[in-house]
């Protein structure tokens, strides 16, 4: 199970990797200037598949250790807040630091999702994209020392 659920937080992590390789340029661009229309629409879908990407490993996390996946309206939210805290099965899965940095990431996400894209505003993201590859090293740290907690 653990064995499984290592290669499934790799894989994801490889795909989280590829995803910032790919759009670098992009991301590099607007820490010298703002974005125009077309490239916070792009950035926006970039922090949706960022946080898909850290969601994909919590759930994996709770139906492969947990044995349970949060339902209900709230189940992002209770997903990741639960991914903090220690249970029979697991220590936390991530810091009480990072679970506020992931939580502004899922309320992008969740708006993002709502809204019409004419709606996003850089202002609201900027902080966002400028740490997002910061956001994913320390997730991999903290996702390497959960997984080294069972050898």
């Amino acid at each position: 199970m653990w064995d499984e659920v290592r290669e499934e937080v790799e894989l994801e992590l490889s795909l989280l990797h590829r995803l910032f390789a790919e759009h670098s340029t992009l991301i590099a661009s607007v820490q010298e200037r703002e974005p125009d229309t077309t490239a916070i629409l792009a950035l926006g879908a970039i922090l949706q598949s960022f946080y898909n990407g850290c969601e994909n490993i919590f759930k994996r996390i709770a139906q492969e250790i947990d044995h349970a996946v949060p339902t209900g309206e709230t189940w992002h939210r209770d997903l990741l807040a639960a991914m903090a805290r220690p249970n029979s099965q697991r220590p936390s899965v991530i810091s009480e630091s990072l679970l506020s940095t992931l939580a502004a990431y899922l309320r992008f996400r969740h708006a993002f999702h709502h809204i019409y894209t004419y709606d996003l505003r850089w202002s609201s993201m900027a902080s966002l994209v400028l740490a997002c590859e910061q956001t994913l090293s320390q997730l991999e740290k903290e996702l390497g020392r959960f997984l080294e907690s069972r050898g």
